[in-house]
């Protein structure tokens, strides 16, 4: 049955030598795959339209497993993402983490419209290292392992200040910081920050103006707690810390 669905290409791998295979994070089916046939053919009306990081409208032949993608027309190129190695780098760090974590054939508006809009946000200049940690943390909740942020995991207390502690799953307060001796401690703005990248809308984001000093705590922390709870192993992670190593 031919379906048509909005998606963004979050990964494409070749299939012989002119078909390839692309993953689709759409709203309308969650993240599905297709065969995207003659693809690699310089001339094929598919090249366009199975980019990475491309927001089009697709014309899905639907099977049982894999449908065979028959047509499109590319919504919002993204080209921009493509063209410079460091949003590449994040784009493709979140798309992984979007495609290890979302299941196959469970639509999620809220975080589709997360990825599209964060995607949108990239081209335009916003704040790369904001935008990452909120569509982390909102990815972190979509699969089951968002540390608690509002009151402290161990006794419940909402009284600050707080530490916030990978090994207990989330903030401490200062009657509770004594169960992990290597917890962060939490500046009021930083946890504020770090409240906000789990619950606003990405949508929702202005000019967020953060201190180096914060972000990259927060960039520490967010990335201890994936290695701990998230399970998987992502190549593009590595790739994105071997950019900070450069720039550092």
């Amino acid at each position: 049955m031919l379906e048509k669905v909005e998606g963004i290409v979050i990964r494409t791998g070749d299939y012989g030598e002119t078909n390839k295979i692309v993953t689709l994070f759409t709203r309308e089916k969650g993240k599905i795959a297709v065969m995207a046939r003659g693809a690699k053919k310089p001339k094929s009306r598919l090249t366009a339209i199975t980019q990475p990081f491309v927001y089009a409208s697709f014309l899905v032949q639907m099977g049982s497993n894999m449908g065979t993608l028959q047509q499109g027309e590319v919504l919002y190129s993204l080209r921009s993402i493509r063209e410079d190695i460091v949003k590449t780098a994040y784009a493709s760090y979140m798309a992984e983490l979007t495609d290890k974590l979302q299941e196959q054939n469970k639509p999620d508006p809220f975080l589709f419209q997360q990825l599209l809009q964060t995607f949108i946000w990239i081209t335009e200049d916003k704040d790369l290292d904001i935008l990452l940690f909120m569509y982390e943390m909102k990815m972190f909740r979509k699969g089951g392992f968002a540390p608690e942020v509002h009151r402290c995991v161990n006794c419940g207390s909402e009284e600050e200040p707080f530490s916030f502690s990978v090994q207990e799953g989330g903030i401490l307060c200062t009657r509770c910081r004594h169960l992990d001796s290597y917890s962060y401690g939490l500046a009021p703005n930083l946890l504020k920050l770090l409240r906000i990248c789990l619950e606003v809308d990405v949508t929702r984001v202005g000019n967020i103006s953060v201190k180096q000093e914060n972000k990259d705590r927060l960039k520490q922390m967010i990335s201890e707690y994936y290695d701990r709870y998230g399970g998987y192993y992502l190549k593009s992670k590595k790739f994105l810390n071997q950019l900070d190593w450069l720039k550092d």
